[in-house]
């Protein structure tokens, strides 16, 4: 790998390192077309580190690296000289010991997605500044009962979360089911958009971008663009996406093939469940089985109208003129032929979180999230984050209800740390089969209902809008579990 220049050292440690948001400019490259982004190459997939004897110890380096996104050298920023990040693999039970080197030139940090662990000390604790040049040692230990599934790690540290995912900081974990579910072949596919200029670095983001929540005009699957798959008919295969963009919603079709879901973010039914779409906020992940029928398929993220804010124009994939914006975009292609495999036995999903609606609750709450007219804050019940002050106490092992209302014009994911969330109800109708949540998209002008069982951990965390620019912005809250 070759040195970055000190131009590309020093986009790429700023602030600016983040890329155009809402797709305002997108991908651009050289006009000579020899930096045109390369569709349709062999999938790649993550490296992969996995536990032994009930451990995983692993250093992550945070650092300016030159990088293959779409088939092309980019100036972006990476864990370990690529983007995604390694697959860290784990059990139930396991300890996980990460150490974070921080080579870029401005503060960092590590938030593990979905997992439930604690939040004190040296475990997922948000409010931990690693500054350049420095290393933090992070140890978690999973609870013996943690739910399988696919989670995934991003930096934290308030007010460059955005741009630090935007330009390439992001990665998979797998907890291990304790029964293998039969697939041919599993496929991590972590999701990202950004934005990259002609001279092949991160493009900068204006204010009125981070307003909309940035959609970079490149949107890569592992780094790739539209990478192609290959199967036999018949074969299942275990599709595990992280929707890993700033501010993207994915709504996913894989038209002409079988699909089953096992859960989003959590393991969902006992039986897995037939699906033609899906929707994943910023921050979902979808475990999916996917039976392999004879032919071309195209898995595709198709425009998704998550609203606006008055006098700005609407986001699909960007905002450009209605004609110029893609009806979908082709993240990846299945091309199936060749003799018929065996059928696969019947797929038994990974066990639920169990059900919350008959239990106790010691609290009803809400939490409105709202955003003030042009250029105004981004808040929770009227306030915009302060990591010093403590927004909602609660008891420890209780279970408390949250209404979590959307008073703003676009919809907003809610992310709660450590403690999963069961939807209660959504859009005034009561949920049926138990769904687990830690990222509850609340539409604009809507709301939502969840329980939370605050079991197992006590400390301080947060809750906030996974448009990471908005939680930059202020919309985001301190949780104290006593």
């Amino acid at each position: 790998m070759r040195p970055l220049s000190r131009r590309q050292a020093l986009l790429l440690g700023g602030l600016g390192v983040a890329g155009t948001a809402a797709g305002g400019v997108g991908l651009v490259w050289t006009l000579a077309g020899r930096d045109a982004p390369v569709p349709g190459s062999s999938p790649v997939q993550p490296n992969q580190e996995s536990s032994s004897a009930g451990q995983l110890q692993v250093e992550l380096e945070a650092a300016p690296a030159l990088v293959q996104l779409a088939g092309r050298q980019v100036s972006a920023l990476a864990y370990n000289g690529s983007v995604p990040g390694p697959t860290l693999r784990l059990r139930a039970g396991d300890t996980l010991k990460i150490r974070l080197v921080n080579n870029l030139d401005q503060v960092t940090n590590l938030h593990l997605h979905g997992l439930h662990v604690s939040p004190e000390g040296n475990a997922d604790n948000v409010f931990v500044p690693v500054e350049p040049g420095r290393a933090f040692d992070y140890e978690y230990r999973l609870p013996a009962d943690h739910p399988p599934g696919v989670y995934w790690y991003h930096p934290h540290h308030h007010g460059t979360v955005a741009d630090q995912l935007f330009a390439g900081l992001c990665g998979a974990i797998i907890v291990e089911d304790p029964v293998p579910v039969e697939a041919s072949a599993e496929r991590i596919l972590v999701v990202t958009d950004t934005a990259v200029d002609s001279a092949g670095t991160i493009s900068a983001v204006s204010p009125m971008e981070r307003m909309m929540g940035r959609e970079g005009g490149l949107v890569l699957v592992n780094g790739q663009s539209n990478p192609q798959f290959s199967a036999r008919p018949g074969q299942r295969e275990r599709w595990r996406i992280v929707n890993a963009c700033v501010a993207r919603y994915l709504r996913l079709r894989l038209d002409g093939q079988q699909l089953q879901l096992l859960g989003i973010d959590f393991g969902g039914p006992q039986d897995p469940e037939a699906v033609e779409e899906l929707l994943l906020a910023p921050g979902n992940r979808a475990d999916l089985l996917v039976t392999a029928q004879p032919g071309n398929a195209v898995l595709r993220a198709y425009r998704y109208n998550r609203g606006s804010m008055p006098g700005m124009m609407g986001p699909g994939f960007g905002q450009r003129a209605p004609q110029e914006v893609p009806d979908s975009i082709a993240l990846a292609t299945l091309q199936v032929s060749g003799e018929p495999a065996a059928p696969p036995a019947a797929a038994v999903a990974p066990q639920g979180l169990g059900d919350l609606r008959q239990s106790v609750v010691a609290a009803h709450r809400q939490l409105t999230m709202a955003m003030g007219m042009g250029m105004g804050g981004f808040t929770i019940n009227g306030r915009e984050f302060d990591a010093a002050r403590t927004d909602t106490v609660v008891t420890a092992g209780s279970v408390e209800e949250w209404t979590i209302v959307n008073a703003s014009p676009m919809d907003h994911p809610f992310h709660l740390h450590v403690w999963p969330m069961q939807v209660i109800e959504e859009g005034g109708r009561e949920a049926g089969t138990p769904r687990w949540r830690d990222v509850v998209n609340v539409p604009a002008n809507g709301r939502v209902k969840v329980r939370v069982a605050f079991e197992d951990f006590r400390g301080r965390s947060v809750y906030h809008c996974h448009i990471l620019d908005h939680e930059d912005l202020g919309m985001m809250g301190v949780i104290d579990v006593r």
